[in-house]
């Protein structure tokens, strides 16, 4: 018996995170386990080949009596996730199936409702995958729909980054789902057509299904009668589509190659509605199905077959209309040795996607494709069903902007529950506005920020960063300003200012921000960190006369070499020319002090000057309120300070506040040991990242409803945004970003939302609806991502922890505690809730003093690697002693 094979990815939140470690069996029909699999750091499982019968049985259009597949039950578990069932999975010979699980977790605290009502939807967590309907009948699409009955019509085609199916026939009270619009394409073509079917033949159906579905958006069909979804998934209105289901890895392949190539008639805008069906057991005056294999078989390609059915006048169109796509594929394929923005953009991209899918590595943004680039790719292709040939053509180039989209959303999202204090700004308004004939640091970092972006922009010129803004910088600055809808007078005032620090800001997180690489940088090397390198080189050479200024061009030579020696030399430091982590980070010291105007000219930062006291001014104060702030935002009892260079009565309170804390002379004066005491606790806070705090979004003041405005809107859309790529059933007919206006679209979505968590369906959000929301988002929120793709246990988290703070690295933390605890008298136990509160403060407090750490309640990497340390002994003894 010939075979075919199975093969599941898991992950949560439209595939923005892999959920690695997952357990999976397989079993047959009759019950018995044929195999047990867990899936590895980036969700995937190995192959599983599996008896299926003979290919010729799904080439038979004939054949009514011998299933042409075999039939396998995909139990899926991971601890603190709900657990998947999927029966019915259909594995065809010389075929791949694939099994894309989505998690949810199991356990919401205060908050049952996310995993039993899933568990209500999907029959107690089972899908079962009905009989293929080329078997069983009843595929193929609904008829053509007459004409001028006066429908809504859409402007363009997009193609639209989701769609909203309606689960069975339009008036049937059941479930819609909102799906990416490729995941429907392809669950679409793998419940209409056998995956064994020529290339040629299974791309006529998939040409047919994406040109079906998209006139029903162009058409506005459904919504226009009052319906909440653009499509049912019921063949005997538009097609079938399956909740849940195994796709075949072809239809995955072919979809990704024609997502956005539709077919239409000369003369005509809309996209052609390609009725079908299978031509054996329902006919149409469409194309037949079955027939599509014979006109295949016959040598005609795609296009030919739907003209055999449809008439002459139907013809391709690819569009470039894109939603929710930064940059579109240019029509060139990338590949080993190639150079540009298109690189560098792929580049950029991958790195993100890496944050969150570590296994596939991540590349230097160079901007030429180099092997590491390659690699990558090819990790990335395999994972979602691309051809992994390294080369990147419309297929995988969207592929990777989809999931770059989809990790880039689930942070930002997330993030809009969260506040990160403790990172200072590079990027503060310096007051002054800059335009031609203008000099000096401040249009140094306006160069850079413009240089760095046109890396990823080929309308930007890449400027010489030299302090000068001549006509080159003033040209950037227009073309930037047009882009981002301000004011094109090529001048920077605030506005265009905070607006390239934020589009610098963006691009650096994709990269990594400005944390050490991990990698040690030396001549030769290329890429975006270098160019990081060398313009904190500038500014320190713009405030110490003995650095020589070089250029910023992303190239490591001999004048960067020498320059990160000059460095090294002054600040006594290693002097080989290598920047490793001490350099990179004494670089980055220095480069916030010139720009946050901290330091005097040839002075080094933490170099005490002079005592301030209220009432002094001047750079010393500026450098004392700096410190402060960063420390206020690690600890609540340090008030928070304005960087003004003025030591008045909230600059002595605070001080006074630190002296307290840090058991110094209470006196508000900063003499040399309240300096160094500032300077070394802000420096050892620094490295360790910013703390990241849960906030708990307040309730709107009055109840909202369809017409309303505001801020609570637009919080009300960022959270069900958020749901909405963890839940299927809350749809959004519009993917648009999140707005400030609760139009028609939002009551849907709302109302969607409702009916999931079982709340009252009004379209109206009361207290009660805006709770029930709020608590699934933080649920969500705790295991979001660092939960889904764990790092290895004991690897510093990217953020410090201090009160308030939450999710995986705090409950790693409690764990160590309680281990600690569990053998010394002098410790108490905390609970495990993965949320930094008070108890877990007290005791944190008690371990650093035992262990002689300074930093007291607050979990910096000392103390990080302090518990990991302690605990990693006792869990050595606690293993002898089980040995012996």
């Amino acid at each position: 018996m010939p075979n075919g094979n199975l093969i599941v990815y898991t992950s949560i939140a439209e595939q923005a995170a892999p959920l690695p470690g997952v357990r999976l069996t397989v079993s047959d029909e009759s019950g018995a386990v044929l195999s047990r699999m867990t899936t590895d750091a980036s969700g995937a499982s190995q192959p599983l080949d599996l008896p299926a019968p003979d290919a010729s049985y799904s080439l038979d259009e004939n054949n009514r009596t011998v299933r042409p597949y075999s039939v396998y039950r995909l139990t899926a578990e991971a601890d603190g996730w709900q657990s998947r069932i999927l029966d019915g999975v259909q594995i065809f010979a010389d075929q791949q199936t694939v099994a894309r699980l989505e998690f949810l977790p199991a356990e919401t605290t205060g908050n049952p409702t996310l995993a039993d009502t899933r568990a209500k939807e999907l029959n107690g967590e089972i899908t079962t995958i009905p009989p293929h309907v080329l078997f069983s009948g009843g595929g193929g699409s609904g008829p053509t729909p007459e004409e001028n009955l006066n429908a809504r019509v859409l402007t363009e085609v997009v193609i639209p980054k989701k769609i909203t199916v309606h689960l069975g026939k339009p008036s049937a009270n059941v479930s819609n789902v909102t799906v990416g619009f490729q995941e429907y394409i392809a669950n679409v073509a793998s419940s209409e057509v056998y995956p064994t079917w020529p290339e040629e033949a299974l791309r006529a159906n998939i040409l047919a299904q994406i040109s079906l579905a998209l006139n029903r958006i162009w058409t506005e069909w459904y919504p226009s009668r009052g319906y909440s979804f653009n499509i049912t998934g019921s063949p005997g209105y538009d097609q079938a589509y399956v909740a849940g289901r195994t796709v075949f890895a072809v239809m995955e392949r072919l979809t990704a190659e024609l997502f956005n190539t539709y077919v239409r008639r000369s003369g005509d805008q809309e996209p052609y509605f390609t009725e079908y069906c299978d031509g054996k057991l329902v006919t149409c005056p469409g194309m037949k199905q079955w027939g599509t294999v014979d006109r295949a078989n016959e040598g005609k390609n795609a296009l030919q077959i739907l003209r055999y059915y449809y008439g002459d006048r139907v013809q391709l169109v690819t569009t470039n209309n894109i939603a929710s796509i930064p940059s579109s594929w240019l029509g060139i394929t990338l590949k080993r040795g190639s150079t540009g923005t298109s690189v560098s953009i792929l580049q950029r991209q991958l790195s993100r996607i890496a944050k969150d899918y570590p296994a596939f590595g991540k590349p230097e943004v160079t901007g030429t494709f180099d092997a590491t680039t390659e690699s990558c790719v090819k990790k990335f292709q395999r994972q979602f069903s691309l051809t992994a040939d390294g080369l990147v053509g419309k297929s995988t180039w969207y592929k990777i902007s989809y999931i770059y989209v989809s990790v880039k959303d689930l942070a930002e999202l997330t993030s809009e529950g969260e506040t990160a204090t403790g990172t200072e700004s590079s990027g503060t308004w310096p007051g002054v506005v800059l335009r031609r004939g203008s000099t000096g640091s401040e249009v140094e970092q306006v160069q850079f920020w413009l240089s760095e972006l046109a890396q990823f922009n080929s309308a930007l010129p890449n400027l010489t960063v030299d302090g000068n803004f001549g006509a080159a910088t003033e040209r950037a600055v227009k073309i930037f300003q047009q882009e981002q809808g301000l004011t094109a007078d090529g001048i920077v005032g605030q506005a265009t200012w905070d607006a390239l620090y934020d589009a610098w800001l963006d691009m650096q997180s994709d990269l990594g921000g400005t944390a050490w690489p991990g990698v040690v940088l030396r001549r030769g090397d290329t890429g975006m960190e270098v160019r990081l390198v060398q313009f904190w080189l500038r500014l320190a050479a713009d405030n110490y006369t003995s650095l020589a200024s070089i250029n910023v061009d992303g190239s490591f030579g001999a004048a960067t070499q020498n320059a990160v020696t000059g460095f090294q030399s002054l600040f006594s430091l290693t002097a080989d020319g290598l920047v490793g982590r001490a350099t990179w980070n004494k670089l980055n010291e220095v480069a916030l002090a010139v720009a946050n105007e901290i330091v005097d000219p040839n002075v080094a930062p933490g170099q005490f000057t002079t005592t301030v006291r209220e009432g002094s001014r001047g750079t010393a104060v500026r450098a004392v309120q700096f410190y402060l702030r960063r420390l206020a935002a690690y600890y609540s009892d340090i008030p928070t300070v304005t960087v003004d260079g003025v030591f008045g009565s909230a600059t002595t309170k605070a001080v006074k506040a630190w002296q307290t804390r840090a058991g110094l002379t209470v006196d508000g004066v900063v003499g040399l040991l309240t300096w160094n005491s500032l300077y070394t606790a802000a420096q050892s806070l620094a490295t360790s990242g910013p703390v990241v705090r849960t906030v708990s979004l307040p309730a709107p003041a009055s109840t909202l409803r369809p017409g309303d405005k505001g801020l609570a809107v637009l919080r009300l859309d960022q959270l069900l945004q958020f749901l909405g790529q963890w839940l299927p059933e809350i749809n959004f007919l519009n993917g648009t970003a999140p707005d400030n206006v609760f139009d028609s679209n939002l009551e849907i979505t709302v109302r969607s939302a409702q009916r999931y968590f079982g709340l009252p369906e009004t379209g109206i959000v009361t207290t009660a609806d805006w709770t029930a929301f709020l608590q699934a988002a933080q649920a969500l929120a705790e295991v979001n991502p660092a939960a889904a793709a764990p790092e290895p246990d004991g690897v510093w988290p990217a953020s410090s922890l201090a009160l308030g703070s939450s999710g995986p690295a705090v409950r790693q933390v409690q764990r160590w505690l309680n281990l600690i605890a569990s053998v010394d008298q002098g410790y108490n136990f905390v609970p495990e809730t993965g949320e930094l509160d008070a108890a877990t403060q007290q005791a944190l407090e008690s371990y650093q003093l035992t262990a002689g750490l300074p930093t007291l309640g607050v979990v910096d990497a000392a103390t990080w690697e302090s518990l990991r340390t302690a605990t990693q002994a006792l869990c050595s003894e606690c293993q002898r002693s089980k040995e012996g």
